[in-house]
């Protein structure tokens, strides 16, 4: 077992994002914004978001397989899963994160 799947179990299931972005471009920024949304409604309490700036970082571009951004990368729980845009379309990105059809919180 990773690292990564005994901290999923230590924490309850709890989501493990990684967001792939070029620097503060507008498509960057708001696939920034629109995660935080989704996440803060559909996960509150529940995730850790890393945003991993391509051109400080490259190196870890490479090693996640990224050829294009922004790219979400689910890591937990799993099924991993990826979503390249700026994440503008809740369905799709609720798709992706596994929550379709959860309700958001009222």
């Amino acid at each position: 077992m990773g690292h990564e799947e005994r901290l999923a179990g230590e924490q309850g299931g709890r989501y493990v994002l990684r967001l792939f972005v070029t620097g503060l471009t507008p498509h960057s920024t708001q696939a920034v914004a629109n995660l935080k949304a989704i996440c803060e409604v559909y996960l509150a309490g529940n995730y850790d978001l890393e945003v991993i700036d391509l051109y400080q970082q490259p190196a870890l571009a490479k090693g996640e397989q990224v050829l294009a951004a922004p790219t979400l990368i689910k890591k937990l729980p799993c099924p991993p899963r990826r979503l390249v845009g700026n994440l503008s379309r809740v369905d799709r990105v609720m798709a992706g994160l596994g929550l379709r059809g959860k309700e958001a919180p009222t």
